[in-house]
């Protein structure tokens, strides 16, 4: 059982223990990205004694061993140095308080248009300690030369000295810890003016002594507490709203086993990314197939939950590692074949999760073609039946479990192909392009029927993954839109899929705004052939020839949506349920 204390501690001290390596970051957390405006107004509050919330940290040295890494601007000596705290949350606050406050560097940080600057920042005395105080004017950055040009009212403002400083009364922000040796400078600069002593001496108790007695509100994390409630944790106090992903504190634990795992994942990612449709894989998918295998190896409960892919070790990951790069670039041959060639035409990218942990489990049996036949069907269920469209892990472990178990012995259908249905109504309502349903009919658009072959209007040529993007195949309007509109014909129905196929751009851009009957015409008399040829390749799209030389919008629709009621229930292996059986359904 994991517990926290809750103190507050000097700003001073915390600075010196980052300073000297006993506060340190978890491998984890990001980078620090502050620009010159939080730093400004963060010196504003403190400066001011205001709140800047609490800092979490999390004891060094449990069961769970995170490798550290020191504190953006602190000497590499320190990577030496074992903390005895990682810091969870405040990890901008601290960076920014450190490298302006006590590092003795100019800080690294960003201008308004996210470019790389370094700034030393001052406090402007005389506004510090005027009655109405202008806290955007009190505190000042200047570039790592220390000099501005045309700072106020066309004046240069020039810091290069600490006779410099004096003499224009601005504190520099790095001496706020170490005030002697300039306050000496200064009063000796004046020369004992009484009015320039009373000046620093009303900054001092104002101002600096905010600084000397600031305490920061920290929350210390038990060093047993557990990965998954660290993982949590961090979401929930994470001041810059980034989820931390799961892969992110993988790599931080097994980094630990003298392993990087963002090192492997980038040789990885490369291969399986020559695999267009697999662009947009994520760390994490490929984490969870991995855990869905590990944990049915180890008999365990297969499942590939956070908590899951937190308890993997190095071991572990290398067993199964390569085995699941094959089983992704498997399932990445396994879309080609169903017609999906792009990542942005993949329906359900989670669905590729147990596709890829399949696939690996089956081996060379998954390349039969009755376990190809079962597999798909399970596919197209998932899809068509929009089982992957809420949470999904644990869908992905029983589905894993199910389609082998069903695949090698036999047993009963997965509770994915039970449990799917397709309803009448829904292809006509089906009209966003991101829609899973939308993509994944697209496809089933674009696939062989027996020796029929979906081919280009213009080319005649079958569409694989060559002639999908060399001809810019993408879907479009079979009765155009302008002409739809033109014939009072309702958008949602020219929207629909039903009005809808696979179409190259320039064959898209010779039907233009005409009438089908025109524009069948004129692709035949360019490319010089016959309305028998054109018919073949209308029909490979399930597209009513006669309808379309007729410009019969009507039965042109509703003899293409029952042929893609056809098409899907070959793909499910299941009857679409009709509008007499079903009256309710959801729109996409």
């Amino acid at each position: 059982m994991s517990t926290s204390s809750r103190h507050r501690d000097s700003l001073q001290e915390k600075l010196k223990e980052i300073k000297d390596g006993t506060v340190q970051l978890p491998e984890f957390q990001r980078d620090w990205r502050w620009n010159d405006e939080h730093i400004k107004s963060l010196i504003a509050s403190i400066a001011q004694s205001f709140p800047i919330g609490a800092v979490m940290l999390l004891e060094n040295g449990g069961t769970v061993r995170f490798e550290p890494r020191r504190i953006a601007g602190t000497n590499p000596k320190i990577d030496e140095v074992t903390p005895d705290t990682l810091i969870l949350d405040g990890q901008q606050r601290l960076t920014a308080l450190f490298q302006s406050l006590i590092s003795e560097q100019a800080v690294k940080t960003l201008d308004s248009k996210n470019r790389e600057i370094k700034r030393w920042y001052y406090l402007d005395m005389k506004e510090c300690v005027s009655q109405s105080v202008n806290w955007d004017n009190a505190v000042v950055s200047v570039p790592e030369n220390l000099i501005i040009n045309r700072f106020r009212r066309d004046k240069d403002l020039d810091l290069s000295t600490p006779q410099k400083e004096y003499e224009q009364n601005f504190f520099p922000v790095s001496k706020i810890f170490d005030t002697d040796s300039w306050m000496q400078g200064f009063i000796e600069h004046w020369k004992l003016n009484p009015e320039k002593w009373h000046l620093y001496q009303k900054f001092n108790n104002e101002v600096i002594k905010s600084f000397e007695q600031y305490r920061i509100p920290l929350i210390v994390l038990d060093k047993d507490t557990p990965k998954e409630a660290i993982c949590q944790i961090f979401e929930k106090v994470n001041q810059q709203g980034i989820e931390l992903n799961v892969f992110e504190l993988l790599t931080a634990s097994l980094a630990a086993e003298e392993f990087s795992l963002r090192d492997d994942w980038k040789l990885r990612q490369k291969s399986l990314r020559r695999y267009k449709v697999l662009r947009k894989l994520g760390d994490v998918n490929f984490l969870q197939a991995l855990t869905l295998l590990v944990t049915k190896n180890q008999n365990s409960t297969v499942s590939c939950k956070r908590k899951d892919i937190l308890e993997l070790d190095r071991n572990s990951y290398e067993d199964w590692s390569n085995h699941v790069e094959k089983g992704f670039i498997k399932a990445a041959r396994f879309l080609h074949g169903q017609k999906i060639f792009d990542a942005k035409n993949v329906p359900y990218s989670a669905q590729l999760v147990p596709l890829a942990a399949i696939l690996t489990y089956l081996e060379d049996l998954s390349e039969t073609e009755l376990v190809q036949q079962k597999i798909a069907r399970w596919y197209w269920c998932g899809v068509l039946g929009e089982m992957y469209a809420g949470s999904t892990d644990t869908r992905s472990a029983n589905d894993f479990l199910e389609v082998i178990n069903w695949v090698t012995e036999g047993g009963k259908e997965p509770t994915t192909i039970h449990d799917s249905n397709f309803l009448e109504n829904r292809l006509a309502r089906l009209q966003s392009l991101t829609g899973a349903v939308y993509k994944g009919i697209y496809a089933l658009i674009m696939q062989d029927r027996g020796t029929v072959k979906c081919s280009d209007f213009r080319t005649g040529i079958a569409i694989d993954e060559k002639v999908f993007f060399d001809d810019s195949i993408n879907i479009h309007h079979i009765f155009p839109k302008a002409w739809c509109e033109k014939n009072n014909i309702n958008r949602n129905d020219y929207n629909s899929i039903i009005n809808k196929t696979a179409i190259s751009a320039r064959t898209n851009q010779k039907i233009g705004s005409r009438a089908p009957s025109v524009y069948l015409d004129r692709i035949q008399t360019e490319v010089d052939i016959d309305q028998t040829i054109m018919d073949r390749r209308l029909d490979s799209h399930l597209i009513c020839p006669n309808s379309l030389r007729t410009d019969d919008f009507w039965k042109f629709f509703i003899a293409r949506k029952n042929a893609l009621i056809e098409v899907i229930e070959k793909a499910m292996d299941k009857k679409v349920i009709r509008e007499d059986d079903e009256s309710s359904e959801t729109s996409e």
